[in-house]
């Protein structure tokens, strides 16, 4: 009971600075444990970038193609691969522009030869894949149909001498490995020339 007459006894002075204190001590907590949680986040997220940059980091050389392929495009990369290069090198679908790609698809006439067209749904996943590595065509610009045409394979071959006409076998004589698909692979005189 002396207690309680003690507290309530306390001047009122000392009761409202008791009360300020409790206040600054509830004000800091919020902060504090909002720091701690802001760093731990960090700290994670620091963490798994580094664990997930270690499992999935490939050098160059072994990516082959010119564009990592995500996971929604592998199917119809690979469709393309399969019917395209078994008659030629399959280029990447950036060196023509998205139309060109769209006319060869829906054309049975290839470069002179007669073609069995594609049908649904391989047509379809492979449009996918090469729709989203082709390049935008200018408005101003005839579609191509040719490499050599292609404001943006000349554009990737600046300094160097292409063959008239330009054939997609003589890709290997700079890139050894473009039958696999790899064009990142030169020629060792490429390989170290400016």
């Amino acid at each position: 009971m002396s207690n309680l007459v003690k507290r309530r006894s306390r001047p009122k002075s000392d009761r409202e600075a008791l009360r300020r204190d409790a206040e600054r001590r509830f004000k800091r907590q919020p902060f504090g444990l909002l720091l701690i949680i802001l760093v731990w986040s960090l700290a994670m997220g620091w963490l798994l970038a580094l664990a997930s940059n270690a499992q999935g980091a490939t050098p160059n050389l072994e990516i082959g193609t010119v564009d990592v392929v995500p996971a929604q495009y592998k199917l119809g990369q690979e469709l393309y691969l399969e019917n395209c290069s078994t008659c030629h090198i399959a280029l990447p679908p950036a060196v023509l522009p998205t139309q060109t790609w769209k006319n060869l698809l829906e054309d049975s006439q290839h470069y002179g030869a007669q073609l069995q067209p594609l049908v649904d749904p391989p047509r379809i996943l492979v449009w996918k894949y090469i729709q989203t590595f082709s390049r935008s065509q200018r408005k101003d610009e005839e579609i191509p149909y040719r490499i050599n045409n292609s404001r943006y394979f000349k554009a990737l071959h600046p300094k160097i001498k292409l063959p008239r006409p330009v054939q997609m076998n003589s890709c290997v004589s700079c890139h050894p490995s473009a039958s696999d698909y790899n064009f990142r692979r030169l020629t060792p005189e490429l390989e170290n020339s400016p």
